[in-house]
């Protein structure tokens, strides 16, 4: 079973808004990239801004961000459900994830799509909910999926099978028709998917989706 999930990136607040309303109904989870112009030269919503959605939707924060242990309180304030940070500019992998555990919220580390699985913390994985590759450069929409990513997901599949580990592989970026299904048979649980998702109908697309990961005609 594969997990197609919302991705949205912008630094429009009615959009943001306009987006999450799309998803009510559809889907149980929701990502929000957070990017702070420093980790690249964007900029999105803070995450503090939904502190006062009123929303049954599950939200995931992917930041990229400098020193992501910096935003966690700003993304408990907008409900997270997950917090996921990229660890190219973060200090200690293991004081973030236990700093998301004090906050009692599910947690996880982000790879760019240069960065190998080696600089992950192998001390810490049994303490990851998750881990977010990506298939794509971070902080963008629009690019195509890189094809490095299936090596990484395919040893971090073997790692979680060696160790007994139980965290979940997430492909974030470029997943179309054409990618999803090797992204999934190598391991995968989860992807996200941006405008690609939201262009028509969202909930028919996904179901296009799942149709082609699991090659059902």
């Amino acid at each position: 079973m594969i997990d197609i999930i919302p991705s949205i990136l912008t630094n429009d607040p009615k959009e943001l808004r306009e987006m999450l309303t799309r998803c009510k109904g559809v889907v149980k989870r929701v990502s929000i990239d957070i990017i702070d112009g420093k980790f690249v030269n964007n900029k999105t919503v803070d995450p503090s801004f939904l502190s006062n959605l009123d929303t049954n939707l599950k939200i995931d924060y992917q930041l990229m961000v400098l020193e992501p242990i910096n935003w966690i309180k700003r993304c408990v304030r907008g409900q997270a459900d997950r917090i996921i940070g990229h660890i190219e500019k973060m200090s200690n992998q293991a004081e973030f994830i236990a700093k998301v555990q004090e906050a009692k919220v599910s947690t996880g580390l982000a790879l760019d799509i240069a960065t190998p699985v080696a600089r992950l913390d192998a001390t810490i994985l049994n303490e990851l909910d998750v881990i977010l590759l990506m298939a794509v450069p971070s902080g963008f929409g629009g690019h195509s999926f890189d094809q490095r990513v299936l090596e990484k997901i395919n040893r971090l599949a073997e790692v979680r099978a060696e160790k007994k580990r139980v965290f979940k592989i997430h492909v974030d970026g470029g997943i179309t028709s054409e990618s999803i299904y090797n992204v999934y048979r190598l391991g995968a649980n989860e992807v996200s998917v941006g405008r690609l998702l939201f262009a028509g109908d969202l909930a028919e697309n996904i179901k296009r989706f799942r149709k082609v990961a699991y090659k059902i005609d």
